[in-house]
Protein backbone atom coordinates (compact mmCIF):
# COMPACT_ATOMS: atom_id res chain seq x y z
CA UNK A 1 0.00 0.00 0.00
CA UNK A 2 1.29 3.64 -0.60
CA UNK A 3 -0.08 6.80 -0.15
CA UNK A 4 -0.83 7.95 -3.61
CA UNK A 5 -3.85 9.83 -5.94
CA UNK A 6 -6.79 7.90 -6.86
CA UNK A 7 -10.54 8.82 -8.05
CA UNK A 8 -13.07 9.54 -6.22
CA UNK A 9 -16.79 9.38 -7.10
CA UNK A 10 -19.37 11.32 -5.43
CA UNK A 11 -22.59 8.85 -5.61
CA UNK A 12 -25.13 12.09 -4.47
CA UNK A 13 -23.73 14.36 -7.27
CA UNK A 14 -23.15 11.02 -9.93
CA UNK A 15 -26.34 10.43 -12.29
CA UNK A 16 -25.22 7.23 -13.87
CA UNK A 17 -24.58 8.53 -17.29
CA UNK A 18 -21.49 6.39 -18.01
CA UNK A 19 -19.68 9.29 -20.38
CA UNK A 20 -17.13 8.80 -17.55
CA UNK A 21 -16.31 4.91 -18.35
CA UNK A 22 -15.10 5.20 -21.81
CA UNK A 23 -12.85 8.19 -20.79
CA UNK A 24 -11.07 5.27 -18.60
CA UNK A 25 -8.58 3.40 -21.05
CA UNK A 26 -7.52 1.35 -17.74
CA UNK A 27 -11.28 -0.01 -17.50
CA UNK A 28 -11.10 0.99 -13.68
CA UNK A 29 -14.87 2.58 -13.85
CA UNK A 30 -18.09 0.68 -13.72
CA UNK A 31 -21.61 1.49 -13.87
CA UNK A 32 -23.08 -0.62 -10.70
CA UNK A 33 -26.56 0.26 -9.38
CA UNK A 34 -26.80 3.07 -11.54
CA UNK A 35 -24.10 4.81 -10.22
CA UNK A 36 -20.07 5.09 -11.59
CA UNK A 37 -17.87 3.37 -9.25
CA UNK A 38 -14.22 2.51 -8.89
CA UNK A 39 -13.77 -1.14 -9.94
CA UNK A 40 -10.53 -1.74 -7.82
CA UNK A 41 -7.75 1.00 -6.94
CA UNK A 42 -5.22 -1.52 -9.01
CA UNK A 43 -6.53 -0.40 -12.02
CA UNK A 44 -6.66 3.67 -11.43
CA UNK A 45 -3.61 5.55 -12.29
CA UNK A 46 -4.74 8.25 -10.58
CA UNK A 47 -4.36 10.49 -13.50
CA UNK A 48 -7.78 11.33 -14.19
CA UNK A 49 -8.58 11.33 -17.76
CA UNK A 50 -11.73 11.09 -16.55
CA UNK A 51 -12.45 13.99 -14.78
CA UNK A 52 -13.30 16.14 -17.78
CA UNK A 53 -15.88 13.17 -19.19
CA UNK A 54 -18.28 14.09 -15.69
CA UNK A 55 -21.19 16.39 -16.44
CA UNK A 56 -22.26 16.40 -12.97
CA UNK A 57 -18.43 17.00 -11.57
CA UNK A 58 -19.18 13.94 -9.49
CA UNK A 59 -15.02 12.50 -9.82
CA UNK A 60 -12.05 14.34 -8.15
CA UNK A 61 -8.81 13.49 -7.25
CA UNK A 62 -8.13 12.30 -3.26
CA UNK A 63 -4.83 11.40 -2.20
CA UNK A 64 -4.92 8.86 0.39
CA UNK A 65 -3.84 5.18 0.96
CA UNK A 66 -4.21 2.61 -1.78
CA UNK A 67 -2.89 0.04 -3.44
CA UNK A 68 -0.27 0.45 -6.38
CA UNK A 69 -1.62 1.15 -9.63
CA UNK A 70 -0.97 -2.27 -11.74
CA UNK A 71 -0.25 -1.94 -15.19
CA UNK A 72 -0.25 -6.22 -15.27
CA UNK A 73 -3.22 -6.31 -13.53
CA UNK A 74 -4.84 -3.86 -16.28
CA UNK A 75 -3.64 -5.57 -19.52
CA UNK A 76 -5.45 -8.60 -17.86
CA UNK A 77 -8.36 -7.09 -16.51
CA UNK A 78 -9.18 -5.19 -19.76
CA UNK A 79 -9.12 -8.99 -22.14
CA UNK A 80 -12.40 -10.02 -20.11
CA UNK A 81 -15.14 -9.19 -22.42
CA UNK A 82 -18.70 -9.44 -21.36
CA UNK A 83 -20.69 -11.76 -23.50
CA UNK A 84 -19.60 -13.87 -26.38
CA UNK A 85 -15.81 -14.15 -27.22
CA UNK A 86 -14.78 -11.29 -29.88
CA UNK A 87 -17.98 -9.86 -28.81
CA UNK A 88 -17.22 -5.84 -28.65
CA UNK A 89 -18.28 -4.19 -24.74
CA UNK A 90 -20.96 -1.49 -25.29
CA UNK A 91 -19.71 1.61 -24.16
CA UNK A 92 -22.41 3.51 -21.78
CA UNK A 93 -22.16 7.18 -23.97
CA UNK A 94 -21.52 5.76 -27.65
CA UNK A 95 -18.55 6.68 -29.37
CA UNK A 96 -14.97 6.58 -27.58
CA UNK A 97 -13.77 8.84 -29.76
CA UNK A 98 -15.56 11.56 -27.73
CA UNK A 99 -12.39 11.76 -24.97
CA UNK A 100 -10.24 13.63 -27.32
CA UNK A 101 -10.80 15.63 -30.37
CA UNK A 102 -8.22 16.78 -33.24
CA UNK A 103 -9.81 20.33 -34.35
CA UNK A 104 -9.63 20.01 -38.22
CA UNK A 105 -8.98 23.62 -39.57
CA UNK A 106 -9.12 24.58 -43.82
CA UNK A 107 -6.45 26.48 -44.41
CA UNK A 108 -6.19 29.81 -42.15
CA UNK A 109 -7.67 32.99 -43.93
CA UNK A 110 -8.65 36.07 -42.23
CA UNK A 111 -12.70 36.55 -42.38
CA UNK A 112 -13.57 39.36 -44.52
CA UNK A 113 -16.63 41.46 -42.86
CA UNK A 114 -17.97 44.99 -43.78
CA UNK A 115 -16.20 47.70 -45.46
CA UNK A 116 -14.51 49.19 -42.57
CA UNK A 117 -14.81 46.07 -39.98
CA UNK A 118 -12.17 44.65 -38.48
CA UNK A 119 -11.31 41.11 -40.06
CA UNK A 120 -11.73 38.32 -37.50
CA UNK A 121 -8.70 36.44 -36.58
CA UNK A 122 -8.46 32.53 -36.73
CA UNK A 123 -8.37 29.91 -33.79
CA UNK A 124 -5.23 28.18 -34.48
CA UNK A 125 -5.82 25.17 -31.70
CA UNK A 126 -5.86 21.64 -32.96
CA UNK A 127 -6.50 19.65 -30.00
CA UNK A 128 -9.53 19.30 -27.02
CA UNK A 129 -8.77 18.78 -24.47
CA UNK A 130 -5.82 21.20 -23.06
CA UNK A 131 -6.00 21.27 -19.41
CA UNK A 132 -2.87 18.88 -18.27
CA UNK A 133 -5.24 17.53 -15.54
CA UNK A 134 -7.92 16.33 -18.31
CA UNK A 135 -5.70 15.19 -21.24
CA UNK A 136 -5.17 11.64 -21.38
CA UNK A 137 -1.49 10.53 -21.88
CA UNK A 138 -2.64 8.17 -24.61
CA UNK A 139 -4.29 10.94 -26.93
CA UNK A 140 -3.76 9.70 -30.09
CA UNK A 141 -2.72 13.20 -31.21
CA UNK A 142 0.21 13.12 -28.69
CA UNK A 143 2.48 10.56 -30.61
CA UNK A 144 5.16 12.52 -33.03
CA UNK A 145 3.15 15.83 -31.31
CA UNK A 146 5.37 18.76 -31.28
CA UNK A 147 4.24 19.85 -27.74
CA UNK A 148 3.24 23.70 -26.39
CA UNK A 149 3.11 23.72 -23.00
CA UNK A 150 1.94 27.60 -21.37
CA UNK A 151 0.96 28.81 -17.86
CA UNK A 152 -2.84 29.59 -18.08
CA UNK A 153 -2.09 33.54 -17.82
CA UNK A 154 -0.02 33.50 -20.80
CA UNK A 155 -2.76 33.53 -23.58
CA UNK A 156 -4.52 36.42 -21.53
CA UNK A 157 -1.54 38.48 -21.58
CA UNK A 158 0.22 37.83 -25.06
CA UNK A 159 -2.44 38.91 -27.80
CA UNK A 160 -0.16 36.95 -30.43
CA UNK A 161 -0.62 33.84 -28.52
CA UNK A 162 -2.08 31.55 -31.27
CA UNK A 163 -0.43 33.19 -34.37
CA UNK A 164 3.40 32.85 -32.58
CA UNK A 165 3.13 29.53 -30.64
CA UNK A 166 0.07 27.30 -31.41
CA UNK A 167 0.53 26.77 -35.25
CA UNK A 168 1.54 23.09 -35.76
CA UNK A 169 1.59 22.53 -31.90
CA UNK A 170 -0.44 20.29 -29.53
CA UNK A 171 -1.34 22.48 -26.31
CA UNK A 172 -1.52 21.61 -22.58
CA UNK A 173 -2.19 24.32 -20.13
CA UNK A 174 -1.73 24.37 -15.96
CA UNK A 175 -1.08 27.05 -13.48
CA UNK A 176 1.69 25.93 -11.35
CA UNK A 177 0.51 27.61 -8.30
CA UNK A 178 -2.69 26.83 -7.58
CA UNK A 179 -2.71 23.23 -9.03
CA UNK A 180 -1.38 20.23 -7.93
CA UNK A 181 2.34 20.25 -9.50
CA UNK A 182 2.86 16.62 -8.30
CA UNK A 183 0.42 15.33 -10.12
CA UNK A 184 1.00 17.33 -13.16
CA UNK A 185 4.67 16.73 -12.66
CA UNK A 186 3.70 12.61 -13.06
CA UNK A 187 0.85 13.34 -15.91
CA UNK A 188 3.76 14.94 -17.97
CA UNK A 189 6.19 12.27 -17.50
CA UNK A 190 3.40 9.90 -18.60
CA UNK A 191 3.04 11.57 -21.64
CA UNK A 192 6.72 11.92 -22.07
CA UNK A 193 7.34 8.06 -21.74
CA UNK A 194 4.25 6.82 -23.60
CA UNK A 195 4.50 8.87 -26.79
CA UNK A 196 7.76 9.99 -29.33
CA UNK A 197 7.05 13.88 -28.46
CA UNK A 198 9.83 15.52 -31.21
CA UNK A 199 9.76 19.01 -29.00
CA UNK A 200 8.96 20.86 -26.34
CA UNK A 201 7.97 24.53 -26.15
CA UNK A 202 7.16 26.26 -22.42
CA UNK A 203 5.87 29.66 -22.09
CA UNK A 204 5.46 31.11 -18.73
CA UNK A 205 5.13 34.53 -17.30
CA UNK A 206 7.40 36.50 -15.74
CA UNK A 207 5.95 36.55 -12.14
CA UNK A 208 8.04 34.30 -9.62
CA UNK A 209 5.58 31.50 -9.18
CA UNK A 210 4.72 30.95 -12.50
CA UNK A 211 8.28 29.52 -12.80
CA UNK A 212 7.45 26.23 -11.58
CA UNK A 213 6.04 24.74 -14.84
CA UNK A 214 9.90 25.26 -15.74
CA UNK A 215 10.95 23.14 -13.19
CA UNK A 216 7.78 20.60 -13.46
CA UNK A 217 8.73 20.11 -17.42
CA UNK A 218 12.50 19.45 -16.37
CA UNK A 219 11.68 16.79 -13.49
CA UNK A 220 9.03 15.26 -15.81
CA UNK A 221 11.88 14.77 -18.66
CA UNK A 222 13.92 13.89 -16.29
CA UNK A 223 11.29 11.04 -14.89
CA UNK A 224 10.76 9.95 -18.14
CA UNK A 225 14.60 9.51 -19.31
CA UNK A 226 13.58 10.85 -22.65
CA UNK A 227 16.15 13.45 -24.32
CA UNK A 228 13.22 16.31 -26.03
CA UNK A 229 14.56 19.23 -27.13
CA UNK A 230 13.68 22.04 -25.19
CA UNK A 231 13.04 25.89 -25.61
CA UNK A 232 11.48 28.11 -22.80
CA UNK A 233 9.63 31.43 -23.28
CA UNK A 234 8.76 34.18 -20.39
CA UNK A 235 6.43 36.80 -20.78
CA UNK A 236 6.10 39.87 -19.39
CA UNK A 237 2.89 41.08 -17.25
CA UNK A 238 2.55 43.36 -20.26
CA UNK A 239 2.44 41.18 -22.76
CA UNK A 240 5.61 41.32 -23.96
CA UNK A 241 8.26 38.37 -25.03
CA UNK A 242 10.94 38.91 -22.26
CA UNK A 243 13.12 36.26 -23.42
CA UNK A 244 13.37 32.51 -25.05
CA UNK A 245 16.15 30.21 -25.01
CA UNK A 246 16.77 26.85 -25.38
CA UNK A 247 17.43 23.99 -22.77
CA UNK A 248 20.87 24.19 -21.24
CA UNK A 249 21.94 27.90 -22.85
CA UNK A 250 19.43 30.22 -21.36
CA UNK A 251 19.75 32.05 -17.59
CA UNK A 252 16.15 30.82 -16.53
CA UNK A 253 17.37 27.34 -17.25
Amino acid sequence: MAIRNVILIDEDKCDGCGECVPACEEGAIQIVDGKASLVSDVYCDGLGACLGECPQGAITIEEREAAEFDPEAVRMHLEVKPGEAGEEEELACGCPGTMTQVIERCELQDKVGEPGEKAAVPSRLGNWPVQIMLLPASAPYLDGAKLLIAADCVPFSLADFHDRFLADRILLVGCPKLDNADFYRRKLAQIFIQNDIKSVDVVYMEVPCCFGIVHIVHESLKESGKDIPLTFTKIGIKGDVIETARAGEGSAL
